[in-house]
């Protein structure tokens, strides 16, 4: 029964809370008032604490729903939830079989999270088990139910199973549909995904999109793209499968002239578009096309992680500006191996041996545990350099300090 009167403003201070200590603060507030008798403040307080951020947020509500007495079926469903969605979903099964033995009676939430559980770790078994108590609790027929399974079973890889449940269904929606959808594609079942995709009652982008990407995961480059233009409505999901799809294949032309397109669509890129098509004005040397990509980044305030700093210095360096690549690195706050690997390889390339191993000794200060890509371009950098004795101190620091050999 909702209340017309508004929380106390400690509930609301506890949705707000920001921090762990804040949420304790809350929480010990709504002890000494007496409030965590109501059922009300007592729900809302565990929904506020299990969906805050704090890596310690989750245990935090279960131990204050351990506390309650008799706790409601949607504080169960609030923990089950909240546990699905955490690192440890196998959790969300423990609480759920502690409320079957409590006798509370699962609705169509409680299955739903716990079914959602059991894809996250791929509990295939335990989501058959749940699916019998949803038989036996007439629920069988629930629209969020079954959509939940039919991506339970095909997320798992359980095919016939996923196609049964949807025949079966008395109603479908979009969701339906795309859960074996999305599961043909991923698995490169794309001749059971046109069959599909030619039964579906409706469609929505996700449709095509699942479409579009399944084609280019096997490499059908052009009965993607013929997917993509029949496709009514893109988004940049759209876009960044077919430019993606080209990048892997090489075809870095094809990939500019679509990011034009995209352009002319009004379609704003996000960090993976602009990573591929950096990469394709990195591969042909288009230098005034990366510049425009890195002036378009700058000026919509697009924040600059290691996947875009990385292609942003690879782009300068293959295409002859290493001066902008290195400003480019100098200026990154958010540096990865990556980054690091390839402003070492770029000065490489450029003969610039020493200062490739002025970069690497800054790496190490900064923490940054080499890979093997790193030795190989500081390896190339001593080569290239004649730096003959620095190389054999690098190869020694690469086999008797981090453990690579040149056998991995």
């Amino acid at each position: 029964m909702s209340s017309s009167f508004p929380p106390p403003p400690i509930l609301s201070f506890a949705e707000m809370a920001t921090s762990i200590s804040e949420l304790h603060q809350a929480h010990a507030h709504i002890l000494k008032s007496g409030l965590i008798h109501s059922t009300f403040a007592a729900s809302r307080l565990i929904a506020s604490v299990s969906t805050n951020s704090h890596a310690q947020a989750i245990p935090y509500a279960h131990s204050i729903f351990s506390r309650i007495p008799n706790p409601n079926s949607y504080m169960w469903n609030t923990i089950i939830r909240a546990y699905a969605n955490s690192p440890t979903p196998e959790a969300a099964l423990t609480i759920f079989h502690q409320m079957l033995h409590a006798s509370i009676l699962p609705d169509k939430y409680t299955f739903t999270f716990a079914l959602k559980s059991c894809g996250s770790f791929s509990g295939v078994e335990e989501g058959r088990q749940i699916h019998g108590h949803v038989l036996k609790t007439g629920l069988g027929d629930d629209l969020f139910i079954q959509n939940t399974l039919i991506h339970l079973y095909a997320s798992c890889g359980c095919i016939e199973d996923a196609r049964h449940l949807l025949d079966r269904m008395l109603e479908r929606d979009v969701v339906s549909w795309n859960a074996l959808l999305s599961a043909y594609a991923e698995r490169g079942l794309m001749e059971l995904a046109c069959h599909l995709f030619d039964e579906m009652t409706e469609r929505n982008v996700e449709s095509w999109n699942f479409m579009i990407s399944g084609y280019v995961g096997v490499g059908l480059l052009e009965e993607a793209r013929r997917v993509f233009a029949e496709t009514p409505v893109k988004n940049v999901v759209s876009w960044n499968a077919m430019i993606t799809g080209y990048s892997h294949a090489g075809r870095f032309s094809e990939v500019l002239v679509l990011f034009e397109d995209m352009q002319h669509a009004g379609v704003k890129p996000d960090n993976c578009t602009l990573v591929s098509v950096l990469s394709a004005c990195a591969h042909v040397g288009a230098l005034s096309q990366g510049e425009w990509v890195h002036a378009y980044i700058d000026k919509n305030g697009i924040s600059i992680d290691g996947f875009v700093a990385t292609a942003l210095v690879d782009m300068y360096s293959k295409c002859g500006s290493i001066e902008k690549a290195l400003e480019v690195f100098n200026s990154c706050l958010r540096k990865d191996i990556s980054t690091w690997n390839s402003i070492i390889s770029g000065l490489s390339t450029h003969g610039s041996g020493q200062h490739a191993l002025q970069i690497f000794s800054e790496m190490l200060v900064e923490g940054f545990k080499p890979n093997e890509v790193t030795f190989v371009c500081v390896l190339s950098a001593c080569s290239r350099a004649g730096l003959l004795d620095e190389g054999r101190e690098m190869f020694n620091l690469m086999v008797h300090v981090h453990g690579n050999s040149t056998n991995h």
